[in-house]
């Protein structure tokens, strides 16, 4: 069900030229343990002033949009749900320089014929950590045990990155993480 969805929307998101990476509980599924995840998250490279580009991409799927303009507005984020299945596909509009790198540095993985973009391992352990929940915490072992040759260089950078805008401590998370998987 899952895999036959993203690749609708992978397809259409292409075909309209919408940078884009699957993120969420979709890319730990591809890095870490399998989990029961009932959603599908997308990170999308374009401005909510773009907002029709995805309603036009959204109806040609057959998603059901879930709120009004001005939510998508100010929460910069399209939630719509395939009613025949019930899966809830999040389309979350990114566009800050750390977004459309990350979006970049995706990695196309074949679903059949269909090639699907997917956040690197290395973001969605810098989502997951930012997300910060319980949940995410374990994914980011999971990921990192299943995966012992990921760039940490890369997570440290941007991770202090965030804290330096932010005020927050995320590197001290990842690197506890790290510590207790060692």
């Amino acid at each position: 069900m899952f895999q036959r969805l993203l690749k609708k929307i992978s397809r259409e998101l292409r075909k309209g030229s919408i940078p884009h990476m699957v993120i969420g509980g979709q890319a730990v599924l591809l890095y870490g343990e399998p989990r029961l995840t009932r959603d599908i998250d997308i990170a999308l490279g374009i401005k909510v002033n773009e907002l029709n580009k995805i309603k036009k991409i959204v109806s040609i799927i057959g998603l059901k949009i879930l709120v009004k303009k001005e939510f998508v507005e100010r929460n910069m984020v399209l939630p719509t749900i395939e009613e025949k299945s019930g899966i809830r596909v999040d389309f979350i509009f990114s566009f800050s320089p750390y977004e459309r790198q990350a979006i970049e540095r995706g990695k196309d993985i074949k679903l059949g014929r269909t090639l699907v973009r997917f956040a690197s391992l290395e973001d969605v352990v810098i989502h997951k950590v930012i997300a910060g929940r319980a949940r995410d915490m374990e994914d980011i072992k999971s990921i990192l045990l299943k995966n012992p040759k990921y760039d940490s260089g890369e997570i440290i950078k941007w991770l202090k990155e965030f804290d330096d805008s932010s005020g927050e401590n995320f590197l001290e998370v990842f690197r506890k993480i790290e510590k207790e998987i060692s």
